[in-house]
C-alpha cells in the first residue's frame, strides 16, 4: 500500500456536508435518524421525484453537520432511479449535493458483500469514513473484526457502531472532527481494465481519480442533465472510436475487486469456527421462505392481523362513538336552534366522528406493519413472492409497493422507483392502487358492521374479520390479474433481475413502532380529517339549503299529506327532515346520479358519497354521517344505527341489505376513489395517459364487479 499523501480537517469549518451511503438493509437510515433526531426535512432531489432526506446535528460547539441520507445501493452501477441519484451525488462534483465527507454504512455481519460498494467509493478519492454497523451482532456470533488492520488495508478511518442501540455514535462524531486521510491509492488498478477510456475521459472532464473517469464514461446518461448538456458531445467525440462493452467491463471490475476483498476478509476477520453451524436466522428462513409453508405462514399472519383489528378495536371504537353521540345530543339540547347549531352538530361533529372513530383500527394496522418490517419478515415476503409475481409481469421488488399499498398507495407507488425494469415498474404503479389501503378500512368496517352481525362466528373466528381479510385478498388477486393483462399489452426488451439481501431477524424496537403509529395516526387525522371536515361542511350547506322556498313548502304542506299515517311528533319531524334532504341541493345532485348507479343497488344518498369520496376514499364515512345527521332529527343514534334502521320504501326491507352492502364493498375494493393517487402516478410517470388509463380501467372494473355481486345476492 502506498503512503497516504493528504489529510482533511473538518473541525476548522463551521458546517460540513456529509452523505450517508450504504447497501439496502445496512442500517443507514437508522443511523441517519439516530444522528439527526427531529432535525430533519424531506424534499426531492433536483429534477427527479426521489425523496431527499436531510438532517442536521451539532458535532461540537462550533461545527454543525448536514447529513444527506442517500438511497440504498449495492454498487456504483445504477440500475434504478434511486441508485442513479446516489451515483450522481457521489461521482459528479458539480452536483449541489456532492458531499465534503462520505460515511459508508456497512453491515459488519455481512462485511464481504458490503465491501464491494466501500471499495468503489474509496476509489473515487473522496474523504471517507467506514461505519461498521451491527457490531453487537458480530460480537454475539463470537466473530472478531480487527478494526485497526481493516483501516490500514482500506486506507480509511473505521468506526464500530450499532445504530439501533445508538452505540458508537459519539466515536463517529469524534472521527468526523479528527484529521481524516483522503484515500490516495487504488483499491484495484482500473487502468489495466480500460486504459484508453480513462485517458480520453480525463482530457474532457476534470476528475479526482481514474475510477471516477471510468464510471463517468460507463454511466454518462445517469449523471444529471445539466452536466450532460455541458459535456455530452465532447465525451461522445472523445470515445466514439472505442467499442465499450459495459457488461464486460463491469464483470472484469467485479472480479478484480472481489479478489482483493477476499484477501482483506481473510486477513481482518476471525471466525468463531472454521465450519460454522447454521445461525438462527438461517434455520428460521428454512421455514418462513419455504415454497409451501412460507405462503401458508404469510396468510396465517394476515388472518391473525385482521381478526385482531376487529376484536381489539371494537372497544375503543365503541367508546369514541358513544362520546360523539353524547356530545351531539348535548349540543342539540343546549344550543339555540339555528344555522350555527346545525353546522356544529350536523356538519362539523358528524364529520369529525367519521374520522376519529376509526383511529383504533388505523393504529393497529400500522402497528402490525411496523412490527413486520422491523423484525425483517417483510424482506422474506418479497423473496418468496418473487417467483409467483414473475408469472404476472412483476418481480420480487414489486412486493414492497404492493404491501405498502395496504397502508397508502401514494408512498407505495413512490417506492416502485427501486424497480429497474421499466415495464415492471409501470405495471407495479398501475396495479398497486387495487391493494386495499388504510383509507378503505373505515369504509369496509362501516359496511361490514351493517350487513354482518358481530356475534356471527365460524368456530373461534368471527365473520367480520374473515370478510375483511377476504377483501384484502380480493384486492391482491385483482392486482396480479390486472398485471397479467398488462404483461401481454406492454412490450419491453429490457431484461429483469431481482437481488435482495435478507436482513437478520431482530426484536422490533418498540419505540420505533410507537413513533410510527403516532406519525401515521397524526397523518390520518390531519390529512384525511381536514378533507373530511371541509367536505362535511360543504355537504351540510348543500343538504341544509334548497332552491327557492322548497323547505317552506315542505313544512307547510307535507304534514297534511302524511297526517293519515298517525305519526308521533318525533316521527313527523324525522319524516320532514328526510323530505327536506331530498329537496336540497345535495338531494338534487344525488337524484341526477341515481339512474347510473341504481343497477348496483345504490340510491341517491350513496351517489353523493361516491362523488365526494373521490377526494379520498374515507370521505365516504364522513359524507354518510353528514347526510344522515341532516336528514334525521334524532341525534342520539350513531351513524351505523341510522343507516341500519333505514327502510327501502320499495321493498319495506332494510335499505342496506346483504346485496347492497357487498355491492358497495366490492365497488370500493376496486374503484380509483383517490385524487392524490392519480396525482402521484402522473408525477412518477411524467405522462397523463397512465393516470387516465388507471382511472378508467379501475372504474370499469369496480362497476362491473359491483353489478355482478348485487345481481347475484339480491
Amino acid at each position: 500500500m502506498e503512503p497516504i499523501l493528504s489529510l482533511v480537517n473538518f473541525s476548522e469549518k463551521s458546517t460540513v456536508k456529509i452523505a450517508l451511503v450504504g447497501n439496502p438493509n445496512s442500517g443507514k437510515s437508522t443511523l441517519f435518524n439516530a444522528l439527526t433526531g427531529l432535525n430533519q426535512r424531506t424534499g426531492n432531489f433536483p429534477g427527479v421525484t426521489v425523496d431527499k432526506k436531510v438532517g442536521t446535528a451539532r458535532l461540537n460547539d462550533s461545527v454543525v453537520a448536514s447529513f444527506i441520507d442517500l438511497p440504498g445501493t449495492y454498487s456504483l452501477y445504477p440500475k434504478s432511479l434511486d441508485e442513479r441519484v446516489a451515483f450522481d451525488v457521489l461521482c459528479n462534483e458539480e452536483n449541489e449535493e456532492h458531499p465534503d465527507l462520505t460515511i459508508i454504512v456497512a453491515d459488519a455481519s455481512n462485511l464481504k458483500r458490503n465491501l464491494f460498494l466501500v471499495s468503489q467509493v474509496i476509489d473515487l478519492k473522496i474523504p471517507v469514513i467506514l461505519a461498521l454497523n451491527m457490531m453487537d451482532m458480530v460480537e454475539r456470533e463470537g466473530d472478531i473484526i480487527d478494526l485497526v488492520r481493516l483501516s490500514e488495508r482500506l486506507g480509511v478511518k473505521v468506526v464500530a457502531i450499532s445504530a439501533r442501540s445508538k452505540q458508537g455514535l459519539d466515536d463517529l462524531k469524534k472521527a468526523i472532527l479528527q484529521p481524516l486521510p483522503v484515500p490516495s491509492y487504488d483499491f484495484i488498478d482500473i487502468k489495466k481494465i480500460a486504459p484508453e477510456i480513462i485517458e480520453r475521459m480525463k482530457t474532457v472532464v476534470k476528475v479526482k481519480s481514474d475510477f471516477m473517469a471510468f464510471q463517468m464514461a460507463n454511466n454518462l446518461e445517469d449523471l444529471n442533465s445539466e452536466f450532460r448538456s455541458k459535456r455530452s458531445d465532447k465525451i461522445h467525440d472523445s470515445l466514439n472510436t472505442l467499442l465499450i462493452d459495459r457488461n464486460k467491463l463491469q464483470a472484469m471490475e467485479s472480479v478484480e475487486r472481489y479478489k482483493v476483498i477476499n484477501r482483506i476478509v481473510e486477513d481482518c476477520i476471525t471466525r468463531k469456527s472454521a465450519v460454522q453451524s447454521r445461525s438462527f436466522s438461517h434455520k428460521l428462513d428454512g421455514i418462513l421462505t419455504h415454497r409451501i409453508w412460507g405462503y401458508l405462514i404469510f396468510l396465517t399472519i394476515l388472518f391473525f392481523i385482521f381478526q385482531t383489528i376487529f376484536f381489539l378495536a371494537a372497544f375503543p371504537m365503541e367508546w369514541i362513538e358513544t362520546m360523539f353521540v353524547t356530545l351531539s345530543d348535548w349540543a342539540t339540547k343546549t344550543l339555540p336552534p339555528g344555522e350555527l347549531s346545525s353546522l356544529l352538530v350536523s356538519g362539523i361533529l358528524a364529520g369529525l366522528s367519521g374520522v376519529v372513530v376509526f383511529v383504533p383500527q388505523i393504529a393497529l394496522l400500522f402497528a402490525f406493519i411496523a412490527i413486520l418490517e422491523d423484525t425483517g419478515y417483510m424482506a422474506r415476503v418479497s423473496f418468496i413472492m418473487d417467483k409467483l409475481l414473475r408469472k404476472f409481469g412483476l418481480n420480487g421488488r414489486s412486493v414492497i409497493p404492493l404491501i405498502s399499498g395496504v397502508a397508502c398507495a401514494v408512498p407505495a407507488i413512490m417506492s416502485a422507483r427501486t424497480i429497474s425494469n421499466w415495464k415492471e415498474r409501470i405495471i407495479t404503479i398501475m396495479v398497486t392502487p387495487l391493494m386495499s389501503c388504510s383509507a378503505r378500512l373505515p369504509v369496509y368496517t362501516l359496511l361490514i358492521s351493517l350487513v354482518i352481525p358481530p356475534d356471527q362466528r365460524l368456530g373461534f373466528f368471527n365473520y367480520q374479520g374473515l370478510i375483511l381479510m377476504s377483501l384484502y385478498l380480493i384486492g391482491f388477486i385483482a392486482a396480479i390479474g390486472a398485471a397479467l393483462v398488462m404483461k401481454w399489452i406492454l412490450s419491453a426488451k429490457e431484461k429483469s433481475y431481482f437481488i435482495m439481501e435478507l436482513p437478520v431477524y431482530r426484536t422490533p424496537q418498540w419505540r420505533t413502532v410507537g413513533l410510527t403509529i403516532l406519525d401515521k395516526v397524526k397523518m390520518f387525522l390531519w390529512d384525511a380529517g381536514k378533507i373530511i371536515v371541509a367536505i362535511s361542511i360543504i355537504l351540510w350547506f348543500l343538504s341544509s339549503h334548497a332552491p327557492g322556498n322548497r323547505f317552506e313548502e315542505i313544512e307547510k304542506d307535507y304534514p297534511q299529506k302524511i297526517s293519515s299515517q298517525g305519526l308521533s311528533p318525533d316521527q313527523l319531524n324525522s319524516a320532514i327532515a328526510s323530505k327536506k334532504l331530498e329537496a336540497s341541493y345535495a338531494g338534487i345532485l344525488g337524484k341526477a346520479i341515481e339512474p347510473a348507479i341504481r343497477p348496483l343497488g345504490f340510491d341517491w344518498k350513496i351517489g353523493i358519497a361516491l362523488v365526494t369520496s373521490f377526494a379520498a376514499r374515507e370521505v365516504f364515512v364522513g359524507t354518510m354521517a353528514t347526510i344522515y345527521s341532516v336528514g334525521d332529527a334524532d341525534n342520539t343514534q350513531s351513524i351505523q344505527d341510522k343507516m341500519r334502521s333505514e327502510i327501502n320504501p320499495a321493498t319495506g326491507l332494510p335499505k342496506f341489505s346483504m346485496a347492497v352492502g357487498f355491492s358497495l364493498l366490492i365497488f370500493y375494493a376496486f374503484a380509483m376513489q383517490c385524487m392524490s393517487t392519480l396525482a402521484i402516478v402522473y408525477r412518477e410517470t411524467k405522462k397523463i395517459k397512465w393516470p387516465l388509463i388507471q382511472f378508467f380501467y379501475m372504474s370499469a372494473l369496480a362497476y362491473l364487479a359491483s353489478l355482478m355481486v348485487y345481481n347475484l345476492l339480491k
